[in-house]
């Protein structure tokens, strides 16, 4: 699997596409690029090459490219207008088209309903102006190895907080987009005392609701499928390091990284499961030399890469912010034999967070002395202390495609498994755990020890006492997501909000194993929600009735609706229709693989490929096509035979958006 991704992501290519690069050859290239010096170059390589530090990806993948960057977080700003909500998504399509992740806070944007003082027309709200930048990222693909990546952020005192938090309800939403509300001290005042909250626009309140009511959709959503999660924004600010300039709004995709308007940082993680010596101790001397390394390897990447924007590049070079974080935690502890859900392990995780950023500190006084301070220090929270080279150093994200190429578990969180399956694009690989294979071989047939422990097996409270444990020492946030067994409870992830409020987090992340339909990693034979048996309905059932017009008269298509997904088809056909049969057994295959936890989109395209084919003459396949789409679930859309343009279906006709072709 690392070597699959090398070579479709990561290593140089031909004009024909064939693969001119391996491991090595990728690491002479980066550090050729980033390095100053040829002491630094022989540096970055060593660290690279026994993949003792990793850079983000666009640094793997742009390094020696002179019109890309290497940093991976980014956040604009959109601007009440709609030059301003347009201007930013340009600005986006530029971010990614250079590889980058953009975040975003559409708390500026006035609530819908709104009179829009120019036009004297109604304003659509922030929601419905998120489905530009969703459809903007859809189209783009970044630099030719990944597809763009966004955050998506509304203050829970937006007047239209509540259909922010309902946004992705339905599995497949707004696929571009992570989304996270930002949770103010003043909300989790009203929550804790069952109070009122006042939501409000350019400080006006516009109505005030129970805190409680905003609270419980929140975790309502979050339990459902993971999203959105919770970015604690008045703590973030807290610790901005140069309020002077401005205040955070948003973060980059994953949560991590919180930026000013027109900020960027570049992220790096060093590989802990290579800090332990032979002897089960850690080698803080390699760790010590691998933090100074990275530390400079990243704040070169400042002056050495190209910028999307001339504002990010300003900002970039003013707070040269860099993130320093960690991956292979789990693998370390495995390796000192200590249980990631122990006191043990939160301690342990204290002292090496709080080693690697004093290192990284004092290397960025090095790097000050030599080369001066970021030039907003003066007037910064380091202006009383010390004098640095970078605004911030440490940051801890995911680490998911470097984390695969280092052979080791990702950021801070726990092993998922010692046996997956993990989806990539069109294939499914089957992945072992090194450090469990290599045990099986030294003890056949014996019992895993505890400290064996994969991510479903570690409590909540674990989880999040790790995290916070991390945040103790890290400058800025922390990429976490709290793994919650399938059968846990809304209670659940309400506990798991309110102690990593307690706790210290900056934001928290859950999700509730198999709930969602595509599942990027499981557990080998786990079926991600995909049942053998058809779930129960329930005795009381909320229903869709749909009326449809087709070449044999009115049909009617029953849809039977649960947590707001389709469980259930029936179909009422015309009296003298010649298709009832076809009605019955369709509506009949459809409910029983519904039941099965099957996504309605996916058995559309199969059905729609029939309509594409014969038209609306079979009505069986029009009447379910179109009542699913009347109630805004689709399938995956077909290409046009004459032009292989998207083909949609508009007012009953299967209609080419590109060449016009049309087929009724």
């Amino acid at each position: 699997m690392r070597d699959d991704i090398l070579r479709e992501r990561y290593f140089r290519k031909d004009p024909q596409g064939n693969v001119i690069e391996d491991w090595p050859k990728l690491c002479e290239r980066v550090s050729k690029a980033i390095a100053m010096t040829a002491d630094q170059k022989r540096a970055f390589f060593s660290v690279m090459d026994d993949c003792l530090f990793l850079p983000n990806t666009p640094a793997l993948t742009n390094a020696g490219r002179p019109d890309f960057t290497m940093s991976a977080c980014f956040v604009l700003p959109v601007d009440d207008s709609i030059e301003g909500i347009f201007d930013a998504a340009k600005r986006a399509a530029l971010v990614h088209k250079m590889g980058g992740g953009t975040g975003f806070s559409f708390s500026r944007l006035r609530p819908a309903g709104d009179k829009v003082g120019t036009t004297n027309g109604i304003a659509s709200g922030p929601c419905s102006f998120m489905k530009i930048f969703n459809t903007s990222t859809e189209v783009m693909k970044q630099g030719g190895t990944r597809r763009g990546a966004n955050m998506g952020m509304l203050r829970v005192d937006h007047p239209d907080v509540l259909d922010f938090i309902a946004l992705k309800s339905r599995d497949g939403d707004f696929g571009n987009f992570n989304i996270s509300v930002a949770i103010t001290d003043e909300f989790m005042d009203a929550v804790k005392t069952a109070g009122n909250f006042a939501l409000r626009f350019n400080g006006e309140v516009r109505k005030t609701v129970k805190a409680q009511e905003i609270w419980d959709k929140t975790v309502e959503m979050a339990w459902l499928n993971g999203e959105p999660g919770v970015f604690f924004i008045d703590r973030a600010n807290r610790f901005n390091p140069t309020p002077h300039v401005g205040q955070y709004e948003a973060t980059n995709p994953c949560g991590e990284q919180m930026l000013l308007p027109y900020e960027a940082c570049v992220l790096g993680s060093v590989n802990l499961a290579k800090m332990v010596k032979a002897d089960n101790e850690i080698d803080w001397d390699l760790l010590r030399s691998t933090v100074r390394t990275a530390v400079v390897f990243l704040d070169n990447i400042i002056d050495r890469q190209a910028y999307p924007l001339p504002e990010v590049e300003r900002m970039h070079k003013a707070n040269r912010k860099i993130g320093l974080g960690v991956m292979g935690w789990a693998d370390m502890l495995i390796r000192l034999g200590v249980s990631y859900a122990s006191d043990a392990a939160v301690t342990l995780a204290e002292e090496v967070m709080s080693f690697i950023t004093e290192e990284a500190i004092q290397t960025s006084v090095e790097l000050a002395k030599e080369y001066g301070p970021f030039p907003n220090w003066e007037g910064s929270a380091w202006a009383n202390d010390v004098v640095v080279r970078n605004a911030t150093l440490t940051t801890i994200a995911p680490t998911g495609s470097i984390s695969i190429i280092a052979g080791v578990s990702s950021g801070i969180e726990p092993v998922f498994d010692f046996e997956t399956e993990q989806k990539r694009a069109d294939r499914t690989f089957t992945v072992s755990h090194p450090l469990y294979e290599e045990w099986r071989r030294a003890n056949p047939g014996e019992e895993l020890p505890g400290y064996f422990i994969k991510a479903s097996e570690v409590p909540v409270e674990w989880h999040i006492r790790m995290q916070a444990a991390f945040q103790k020492h890290t400058h800025n946030a922390i990429s976490k997501t709290v793994i919650l067994p399938r059968e846990a409870t809304k209670a659940d992830v309400e506990g798991a909000f309110l102690l990593a409020y307690e706790l210290g987090c900056k934001g928290l992340t859950v999700y509730r194993d198999g709930s969602r339909k595509n599942q990027v990693i499981s557990s080998r034979g786990n079926t991600n929600g995909t049942r053998i048996e058809p779930v129960e309905l329930p005795k009381i059932r909320d229903q869709k009735l749909v009326e449809v017009d087709t070449s044999e008269g009115k049909v009617f298509v029953h849809i039977t609706m649960a947590e707001k997904e389709p469980l259930e088809v029936f179909i009422t056909s015309p009296v003298e229709s010649k298709h009832a049969e076809t009605y019955e057994a369709l509506a009949m295959i459809m409910s029983d693989a519904l039941r099965c936890g099957r996504a309605p989109e996916a058995l559309l395209k199969h059905i729609q490929r029939a309509n594409l084919k014969h038209g609306s003459v079979v009505s069986p396949t029009y009447a379910i096509l179109r009542a699913f789409r009347m109630l805004g679930v689709n399938g995956s859309s077909d290409k046009c035979d004459e032009c292989g343009g998207v083909v949609v279906l508009q007012e009953g006709c299967q209609t080419c958006l590109s060449c016009g072709a049309s087929k009724c």
